[in-house]
This record gives C-alpha cells, structure tokens and sequence, in this order.
C-alpha cells in the first residue's frame, strides 16, 4: 500500500502509518507531532474574517476580507501547506492568469511549511502561469514555504525587517515490507535532491552549498535570507515595493 495523506489533526506514528514525504518539523510543527490540533487559520477563525462593504454600480456588494483582496490580485499562504490549501492557491493563481495574463500576482506567505507535494503543486503552478509572482514574506516562511518564497518573480522577492526564513531538507515516513521501505527511501532521495535543485534555480548557489545550508535546520533573517540569494530585498514600507523592479 502506497503513502496515504495525514489529516492535520493526527499525530503522526511511523510504527502504524505511512506518510507522504514532508519538510522536516521546525518548532511550529512539534504540535502536530504531540497529537495537538493545527489547523488552517482561515478555517478556524472564519467566523472572525471581516466583510467589506463596496459601492457599485448595482448598489453595495459585501466580500468577506480574502475575496475583496483577491480582486487586487494578492494571494495569502498562511499557515500548514496541505492539500486543501493548495488547491485554493492554485485556483487563485490560474483564475487571475485567466482575468489578466499579463498583470503581476502579489503573494504574502506566512507558513511553516508542509507536505511536499501540495507545495509543489503551487510552485509548479506559479511557474506555469503568465503573470509574474511577487511574493512577500510577513511573519515567517520556513520549510516548503521558503521555496514558494524564493519562487518568485527575480526582482519580486521581498520580506519584511522581522520575518523569519528557515530551509531544511525533506523528512517522511514508510512501513511495509523491507523492499518497499527501500524503494520509499530511494524515492524521497529524489525528492531530496529535485527540491535542492530547485533552490538551486531561485538562489543561484551552487549544488554543494545548498545541500550543506539544508542538511539542518538553517534558520535566516530577512537579511541573511537576501544574502543567501532566497529574496531581493527586505522592505518595510509600500513604498519600498512600489519602487521595485516590475516584470
């Protein structure tokens, strides 16, 4: 039986379960480990998500505060990167490529991290669309949300003075008979190496020193993260942003 997906409010148990390969815990993620429940802000405190009220032609029009920002074209990743939420962000993107191909796409990230595959499936995405993706680091971007982070647009990439960047290699776990347990570590080795080449790409490092900076938990400033080659530029106004480059 192949790798099945773990609900985010499950403890994970390598003696029972198989899980799909995943960037190894930082401290945020301990409580997913201990059995706590993490889940998508979004989710849990919708009931809190303010409505926007906008004159019309037609009259008034209420969004909830995520749909208004959506219409100027800014996507949010917060919290774990998982399936659902990855399907969300992909839509987003692939709908606003549709509106206007040629107008940029702004995404603020504020995770730490998660199941590979989902955020793959973003950053595949955000390379396969038209517009150009500036993306913008509030809070922190660790694991998987450190690659969509330096996934963006060259020129696009920013993060604020006090956010938080931390890169680290992929971790999963497998039971079963011995020879699928070794074709499971043959195939996150791959793993390993496709997200290294991809960081590669986006920071213009050299092959060895990803991979060493990613052996641990490697936890960067935004000025180290500049430095490092994962954004542009630290900004701290709108101002800062306005006067960036433009694809």
């Amino acid at each position: 039986m192949g790798p099945r997906t773990l609900a985010l409010d499950q403890a994970p148990d390598i003696s029972r379960a198989n899980h799909p390969p995943r960037f190894r815990r930082n401290g945020a993620e301990f409580a997913l480990a201990k059995g706590q429940s993490m889940r998508d802000p979004v989710e849990t405190y919708m009931n809190l998500v303010p409505m926007v009220v906008e004159q019309t032609n037609r009259g008034e029009r209420a969004y909830d505060i995520f749909s208004r920002l959506l219409k100027e074209r800014i996507i949010f990743i917060t919290g774990p990167v998982e399936d659902g939420m990855a399907t969300l962000v992909c839509a987003q993107l692939l709908f606003l490529e549709a509106e206007n191909p040629k107008k940029e796409i702004n995404l603020y990230i504020n995770s730490p991290g998660g199941v590979v595959t989902s955020g793959m499936a973003i950053y595949d995405t955000m390379q396969f669309i038209k517009p150009a993706v500036s993306t913008l680091c509030i809070g922190q971007a660790a694991s998987m949300g450190s690659l969509l982070l330096c996934a963006g647009h060259k020129d696009m990439r920013f993060a604020t003075p006090n956010a938080r960047i931390m890169v680290h290699q992929p971790s999963g776990g497998f039971s079963g008979q011995a020879s699928d347990i070794e074709r499971h570590a043959q195939d996150i080795i791959k793993l390993k190496r496709r997200l290294n080449e991809v960081y590669v790409k986006h920071t213009g490092k050299d092959y060895d020193m990803i991979e060493r900076t990613l052996d641990r938990d490697h936890f960067m400033t935004a000025d180290e993260a500049k430095d490092f080659g994962l954004i542009d530029r630290v900004i701290s106004s709108r101002e800062a942003v306005d006067a960036a480059p433009s694809a």
